[in-house]
């Protein structure tokens, strides 16, 4: 499956099995990839092969990787959760440039960000597709695009407490900060378009877990319009858009939708039964395993939850089973291999 079976769910056709992708248990779940590949992931050295050897074995149908190539330089350090089995990752909250809500609408990325030439912002989204594809070959499919596509760009430079308050206090003025940001990562957008990866990642956290943050109707008037402009290049250049965002965002499936998304990645919280009703037949869509029965559930709780999953999607070609918002280290290692195992089960059409 891999590499062809992510290109078949992409492009709507029926495999044998439901395809599946997870996002980072190859990355940080040592004991798991030692359990499931034989190759002793304490030694160092081993686990750049281990990584690649637990990919084949769980056949991702797609590497979920957002390269970008931009450069954000004036950026907030909002710090970093633990996440890492050794907690390496975790980092305290550092310093944001800026002082005032003033200072925030004052801002104008465009000035102040680099713009490199469109060749050689090109060459070099050409230049990563080109050695990951050579890395995985049929292994998987690694996906180009961007992390930061519009609302996450704006969280990276201001962190979450400026933005929402210089959003809600002078929406008008605010959007110039997003115009500006948007005319910039544009050029970004065009790049992968014109670029030799086939599938992009457009990822953007949008919502939190009880919903939006601005009221909907803020989105729609200075979010989802440069989703189209961002996306439309890639479209007529025939990519595959993939869109993901955390928290819970079904209420703008149709917004999402309507801009040029071919397939979404939903969190747990998101409501996959409701985009594969409605979008089901003509767009894919991955998810949405709760990770948290992972973490905490018994047996019958794992394969409840992947038999929900696979009764949602199942019987629609564009779905990918996933669990939602990752594998974290600390799941058990039984657990995770009796998702596994409830997935090669449930799978099968």
């Amino acid at each position: 499956m891999s590499y062809q079976s992510g290109m078949a769910a992409l492009n709507l056709r029926f495999t044998d099995r439901v395809p599946r992708t997870e996002y980072s248990a190859h990355g940080y779940h040592w004991p798991l990839i030692r359990e499931v590949t034989g190759i002793d992931t304490d030694i160092e050295a081993n686990r750049e092969s281990a990584r690649k050897e637990f990919i084949r074995i769980w056949d991702y149908a797609f590497l979920w990787s957002t390269p970008g190539g931009h450069k954000i330089t004036v950026k907030t350090d909002m710090g970093h959760a633990e996440y890492a089995d050794d907690g390496a990752d975790k980092r305290k909250v550092g310093s944001c440039p800026f002082k005032s809500v003033d200072e925030v609408l004052r801002f104008r990325p465009d000035e102040v960000f680099p713009h490199e030439p469109m060749d050689a912002i090109v060459r070099w989204c050409d230049d990563w597709y080109t050695k990951a594809h050579a890395y995985w070959g049929d292994i998987s499919l690694p996906t180009g695009g961007i992390y930061h596509t519009l609302f996450s760009g704006l969280i990276e430079i201001f962190g979450w407490d400026l933005l929402l308050e210089a959003g809600a206090a002078d929406p008008a003025e605010f959007a110039k900060v997003i115009d500006s940001y948007g005319d910039w990562i544009e050029r970004h957008w065009n790049a992968w378009a014109k670029s030799k990866a086939p599938v992009i990642m457009s990822h953007d956290d949008i919502c939190w877990t009880h919903g939006p943050v601005f009221a909907p109707d803020w989105y729609r008037k200075y979010i989802f319009p440069w989703y189209k402009k961002f996306w439309t290049p890639l479209k007529e250049a025939g990519r595959k858009v993939i869109f993901t965002s955390d928290g819970t965002y079904h209420i703008f499936f149709d917004d999402i939708v309507a801009a040029g998304a071919d397939c979404l990645v939903m969190e747990p919280t998101t409501d996959m039964a409701m985009f594969a009703e409605k979008y089901g037949r003509t767009h894919g869509f991955v998810g949405n395993a709760d990770t948290r029965i992972l973490l905490s559930g018994t047996k019958d709780d794992i394969y409840a939850e992947v038999k929900r999953c696979m009764d949602i999607g199942k019987k629609y070609p564009g779905f990918i089973m996933a669990v939602g918002n990752h594998i974290p280290a600390n799941t058990p290692v039984d657990s995770a291999l009796y998702y596994n195992e409830a997935y090669m089960k449930l799978s099968k059409r």
